[in-house]
């Protein structure tokens, strides 16, 4: 038993070695950005800046694992991923506008799901090389929040799954966007 224990031990110690210090952030799902800071712009080109600690004062828990530390929420366990009201998804810093219920649809993965994003412009991705092999990682421009993965197992007219955390966005209902300073999606919904 404890051969079958230093066996793993070492070969766990070996594939961080191998892949590089980013493997164990990945296992652990911790990031070690203490010195890093979002920059966000706001209405009238207006930038703020939060710290780690602001945003960890201002974020859930989760949100902050989420958003700050590329986490994961559990499927079918969170906020949005049956949700079927009209309206559209933000990024839960920045506010900045992600995705619409217009192009939302049942995956059967468990978290919410898009065919495309609602502005293109706010939307960032990059390659993200995990154990399991590349994916593609969606992060919102503004706030650089991590927000989810995209795949290529999507309906059509894209072909795609934009497959989100909803702990990275908060949702506008319709008959809010005009009070929330979104009136420029509501023909979406007419």
């Amino acid at each position: 038993m404890k051969k079958v224990w230093l066996v793993s031990i070492v070969s766990l110690i070996g594939l961080t070695v191998f892949l590089g210090p980013g493997v164990y952030n990945k296992i652990s799902g911790e990031v070690n950005n203490t010195e890093r800071i979002v920059d966000v712009r706001t209405e009238g080109g207006k930038k703020v800046t939060y710290s780690q600690a602001e945003l960890k004062e201002m974020l859930t828990p989760l949100q902050y694992k989420v958003t700050q530390n590329n986490g994961t929420e559990k499927a079918f366990e969170n906020k949005y991923w049956d949700n079927k009201q009209p309206g559209i998804y933000v990024d839960v810093i920045s506010g900045e506008p992600l995705f619409s219920s217009t192009d939302k649809f049942y995956s059967g993965t468990g978290w919410p799901s898009f065919t495309k994003p609602l502005v293109e412009e706010n939307i960032v991705t990059k390659k993200d090389r995990g154990i399991f092999g590349t994916s593609t990682e969606v992060r919102s421009k503004e706030a650089d929040s991590h927000i989810g993965h995209i795949f290529n197992d999507g309906p059509e007219p894209t072909g795609l799954r934009y497959c989100m955390n909803s702990a990275a966005m908060n949702f506008i209902p319709k008959e809010k966007l005009k009070e929330k300073g979104y009136e420029e999606f509501i023909h979406l919904f007419q």
